[in-house]
């Protein structure tokens, strides 16, 4: 029975967000004992395309999406390719004074404000990610006149004002959902949501935007391929074929 429950999900027939039928449902239509059912759902869970919530039932996960982080991509740029629609909701634009390690990050003092801009990102119609984003004034004050909820930054940045991207640095960690987050993100006050701090400089390492992106670990995740680098033995080690 986890086998044919698997394939319907991964071919359709349990759609994401779906109930699946209740353990005495499954029990009779498999023809199996409790324990059978139990065993299989459990399976299902670990695999994550399935989600036992306590006193409602069996639900069919959203299929993860994943981002490939070997290359510097904005969210469109990244996603439309795969398929995936895309669209924002800017929530505000404002010119702030800036946390002290955004502003450190930017090269600038904290007495010197910045403008932020925060928008939901939004992946085939459901909210995904939560975005704010930082920048100087004086370009933030021109991103502030364009069409941010259809068009990505990076886009902008590079095409409209000729600023080429050089390079990303990234800092993935974990933070838990407060109410505001999790309304805007659909999950559970206090779940554990995707925190990437991410500064992105020009091609002469000059920072241009400070971002810290919150996303629905349930619905998004990263990729990253990285290969070792084996230190090589000291000559006098080789030339005896011995290594360290």
């Amino acid at each position: 029975m986890r086998e044919s429950l698997r394939a319907g999900i991964l071919e359709g027939r349990y759609p994401a967000e779906e109930q699946l039928p209740t353990e005495h449902d499954l029990t009779a239509l498999y023809d199996v004992s409790r324990i059978t059912v139990r065993r299989a759902l459990h399976d299902l869970e670990n695999e994550g395309l399935v989600q036992r919530l306590q006193g409602r039932g069996t639900f069919v996960r959203r299929p993860q999406v994943t981002q490939d982080l070997a290359r510097l991509q904005s969210f469109g740029e990244a996603m439309r390719p795969l398929g995936h629609e895309t669209s924002s909701r800017v929530l505000s634009v404002r010119e702030v004074k800036p946390p002290q390690a955004v502003a450190q990050r930017l090269g600038l003092t904290m007495r010197t404000k910045v403008s932020e801009i925060r928008r939901v990102r939004h992946l085939n119609g459901a909210p995904v990610s939560l975005d704010v984003s930082y920048f100087a004034t004086t370009l933030g004050r021109r991103l502030a006149k364009e069409d941010l909820a259809s068009r990505d930054i990076f886009l902008i940045l590079e095409h409209d004002y000729g600023l080429p991207l050089g390079h990303a640095d990234l800092i993935i960690g974990s933070r838990l959902a407060d109410e505001a987050l999790a309304t805007i993100l659909g999950v559970p006050p206090g779940a554990a949501v995707l925190h990437v701090d991410r500064l992105t400089t020009d091609t002469e390492g000059r920072p241009l935007a400070c971002e810290h992106l919150f996303n629905n670990g349930e619905a998004y995740q990263y990729h990253l391929q990285v290969a070792r680098d084996v230190p090589k033995a000291p000559a006098a080690a080789r030339k005896r074929g011995v290594s360290r």
